[in-house]
């Protein structure tokens, strides 16, 4: 089934993007700590990836796959490459003045998204510097994405899932840099930053190129699909910004906290958004222009199959990884990252936090399905007033539990609203004619859960019997946790296939390529 295919291209790509960013985190948890310096390059790094968010792989991503999917199945490629061309350029000027704008204002950008810096007046100038040499990340990635979103609405999806590579080679390569000269390393990483945004651009318009798709610029124009954009990107762009709100709400909160609290955040985080960003992404990457494009020409059944399928692939590998992490949280933290200036406090409390986001990890990825039924239909708005929600009661709750898990209530708030966003998106898609379970999901859930319950509990004994080594140090510490990764993995499967959740059948036919499918299919490649 293309839908696999697709998914397995991405999130091929996607691994070996957050492989190489787990080597960048540990090079910058050995060299910056857990400590100010590093609270202050996570604030220049979240800042751009902000209106990131709203502006590419966000509101403009869901609403321009949709628009140029169904310009090339009703109109033809030439018309979609203009409405790509001109939205390329209507792009290229807004944020291109909106750039300047934020860049020459940045002390007070940065008074609102940490305002705890003011208390320490060298780190709060820190940031400013750091975030104005960043901030032009925003302006290369937001083209980058659209040119992505051409090339997926192809069914080349590779490209744009590997772009990220470069961004963690940029990073690594800055900071060795940094630390062979002896140069400030915060600085090199945020330079690393831009850089990054200049080679994935570069990467994508040389896949533009070489697919012989044209991309028309001239005179911005707002002709009526131009128009019906930017009235999608209206609700969405409210809807990605009340998320990245919510996650600066975050921040802001741990801006009060001890320093180091913002870290213990982004060091969890990103080891939380492995499994997230590999399946969820690639569920929405994949599902989002194949739904589209079944909804546009009446094929119900097959968007059906395409809903229940990607619920059960994220099911299937989000419900094992968040046992996985949440059991062995502590030894994962301890060994990746307890180097150097990274202590065993800061090791301690990074790994709490990661217990409280990945309790919501499943769902998180699965709210990448729902809210690709309501954006293949160009409805934007109902995902908005659910994210509007999500964000006022993530803030309540997480003010509500600070007192009692101090930052790690931050991260176990955030995992809870997964559950009620999950909960608040199916509500209205009851008695959907695409959006509802078929047996085959309703018959793989229990076996699921059966299984992951399963994997975590032979996990967590083990751990406690290998806990010496575990916390050890040294090679026997590594080979100890590779050893329980690998024994989970092997009784997850056996208790998948044991109880007929997969079949060997399931997988050969998931990769086959079949005779009916034609020259619009997924064509997987990886770049030279």
């Amino acid at each position: 089934m293309k839908l696999q295919r697709a998914m397995a291209t991405v999130a091929g790509m996607t691994a070996i993007s957050r492989v190489l960013g787990f080597l960048r985190d540990i090079l910058t948890a050995v060299v910056l700590g857990a400590g100010p310096i590093a609270d202050v390059f996570v604030v220049a790094l979240k800042l751009p990836n902000f209106f990131r968010r709203i502006t590419a792989e966000g509101a403009f991503s869901v609403s321009f796959v949709p628009l140029y999917s169904e310009a090339m199945e009703k109109e033809g490629r030439e018309a979609a490459d203009r409405f790509a061309g001109n939205a390329m350029v209507v792009m290229f000027w807004g944020l291109l003045a909106f750039t300047v704008f934020i860049i020459a204002f940045m002390p007070g950008v940065i008074s609102l998204i940490a305002p705890g810096f003011h208390k320490d007046p060298a780190r709060f100038e820190m940031a400013v510097t750091l975030s104005r040499i960043t901030f032009p990340y925003l302006l290369m990635m937001s083209i980058a994405s659209l040119m992505g979103g051409v090339l997926n609405a192809h069914n080349r999806f590779a490209p744009f899932a590997a772009a990220p590579i470069f961004f963690n080679l940029a990073l690594i390569a800055l900071l060795l840099f940094a630390w062979f000269f002896k140069a400030s390393a915060a600085l090199a990483l945020a330079w690393g930053v831009l850089i990054a945004g200049i080679l994935q651009f570069v990467f994508l318009f040389f896949y533009i190129k070489r697919e012989g798709i044209a991309l028309p610029l001239g005179r911005p124009r707002f002709d009526e699909r131009t128009k019906r954009l930017f009235k999608l990107m209206g609700p969405g762009a409210i809807g990605a910004g009340i998320v990245q709100i919510n996650l600066f709400a975050d921040m802001i909160i741990g801006s009060f906290l001890a320093a180091g609290s913002i870290s213990y955040l982004y060091y969890a985080d990103r080891l939380n958004q492995l499994p997230l960003s590999t399946v969820g992404i690639a569920v929405g990457v994949a599902l989002l222009p194949m739904l589209s494009r079944a909804l546009g020409a009446g094929k119900k059944d097959e968007a059906h199959n395409l809903f229940n399928r990607a619920l059960e692939i994220t099911l299937f590998l989000g419900l094992p990884a968040a046992v996985g992490l949440f059991v062995l949280a502590h030894p994962i933290i301890d060994t990746l990252f307890q180097h150097g200036n990274f202590t065993k406090e800061a090791a301690n409390k990074t790994a709490f936090v990661l217990q409280g986001y990945v309790v919501g990890l499943p769902a998180y990825i699965g709210v990448k399905v729902f809210s690709s039924v309501f954006w293949s239909q160009q409805d934007t708005l109902t995902p908005v007033k659910v994210a509007a929600i999500s964000a006022l009661a993530n803030i309540a709750l997480a003010l509500s539990l600070i007192p009692f898990f101090g930052v790690a209530g931050i991260a176990l708030s955030t995992g809870i609203i997964g559950w009620l966003q999950i909960y608040l998106l199916y509500r209205p898609l009851k008695g959907h004619e695409v959006a509802h379970f078929d047996a085959r999901f309703k018959s793989s859930l229990p076996k699921i859960v059966l299984s992951s319950t399963t994997m975590g509990g032979v996990l967590f004994g083990l751990s406690l019997l290998l806990e010496s080594w575990l916390h050890g140090g040294g090679l026997l510490q590594g080979a100890a946790l590779g050893i329980l990764i690998f024994i989970g993995m092997v009784i997850y499967g056996a208790c998948i296939f044991g109880t007929g959740a997969l079949s060997v059948a399931d997988v050969k036919g998931a990769f086959r390529k079949t005779k009916d499918v034609d020259t619009n299919d997924v064509q997987i490649e990886t770049p030279q």
